[in-house]
């Protein structure tokens, strides 16, 4: 569990209590590798931009994926990463 300011990002979210979580573009949203699944508080992020969804076609990510360094936390949620076992 983490606790972050309201805004923080997913990927910011993960790294503060020490979980890994892949990127290679340094959290500008270019190669998608951050991909989590929301398991529970999807409905308190804001929808998938257009941009979102173009990174993730082009780098073939699973559309029920949300990419970690493009989601704000402003309530509760939970979500994983397929790597986190």
């Amino acid at each position: 569990i983490a606790q972050v300011p309201a805004g923080a990002t997913l990927l910011e979210a993960a790294r503060s209590v020490g979980l890994p979580v892949a990127s290679a573009c340094g959290a500008d949203g270019v190669c998608a590798r951050c991909g989590m699944r929301i398991l529970d508080g999807a409905d308190s992020i804001l929808p998938e931009t257009q941009r979102e969804t173009e990174i993730k076609e082009r780098n073939r990510v699973d559309a029920d994926l949300r990419l970690a360094c493009r989601v704000r936390i402003v309530a509760p949620l939970s979500a994983t990463a397929t790597y986190w076992g």
